[in-house]
Parts: C-alpha cells; sequence; structure tokens
C-alpha cells in the first residue's frame, strides 16, 4: 500500500508542531521552577522585605492593641471591621487594656481568635 501523496509531508508538520509544543512546555515548566521554587530552595532571607511599622505597632511588628486604630486592627487573622470598631469601642468604654488576654472581653472575641493573634498583639 502506498502512501497518498503529500502525506508524508503532513506528518512532518505535524512533528514539527509537536516539538514545537514540547518545547513551549519545557519553557514554561523551566520558568515555574524558577520564580517559585528556587527562592525558596536558597533560602529566602535576603528576599524578605519587612513591613513598615505603622502608628499603632511598635519596633518588633506587633500591633500595639491600646493605641491602633479600626485599620490597624483588621490585618490580625480573624479581626474584621466590626470586632475592630468593638476592640475601639472596648477601650474607650473600659480603657486600656492591661494584658493581651484582656482582648477576650471584647463580644466576640474567644479562645480561639485570641490564639491566631496573641503573638502578633502587645498592650504598652
Amino acid at each position: 500500500v502506498r502512501p497518498k501523496k503529500g502525506g508524508l509531508k503532513i506528518r512532518r508538520e505535524a512533528m514539527r508542531k509537536s516539538r514545537n509544543l514540547i518545547g513551549l512546555y519545557l519553557v514554561a515548566v523551566i520558568t515555574f521552577i524558577f520564580i517559585a521554587w528556587l527562592p525558596q530552595a536558597q533560602g529566602t532571607e535576603e528576599l524578605n522585605i519587612e513591613k513598615p511599622a505603622i502608628e499603632g505597632q511598635t519596633e518588633t511588628n506587633k500591633i500595639n492593641i491600646n493605641t491602633a486604630s479600626i485599620e490597624e486592627l483588621t490585618q490580625l487573622q480573624g479581626i474584621g471591621d466590626e470586632y475592630a470598631k468593638g476592640i475601639v469601642e472596648y477601650r474607650e468604654l473600659h480603657g486600656l487594656f492591661t494584658k493581651p488576654e484582656d482582648i477576650m472581653n471584647v463580644k466576640g472575641i474567644g479562645q480561639v481568635t485570641f490564639e491566631k493573634i496573641k503573638d502578633l498583639i502587645v498592650v504598652e
């Protein structure tokens, strides 16, 4: 059986296209490895950019719950606008917090939320 005229040409073109696709795939994989994996493998110490301190934060980047604004408080995990407003209102009604655990006196903030944020807050 003889192949159709031009059949070999079509197969060559298909092979060329598949090689091009394989090449593009390899470039994509190598790029992904370079961008995503390589910095982690080398260590990211020099890549870490320290977040600038804002008014409610101390030098150790902990948020002082006695001076932090609503915007600053919402940066804490599990603290949205309503809880942040509650913290500020509690502070205005009852005075300054004396220890970080006192934040659990704010309605809606319990042990679970406190465990998430306890290393991120300070009372000064």
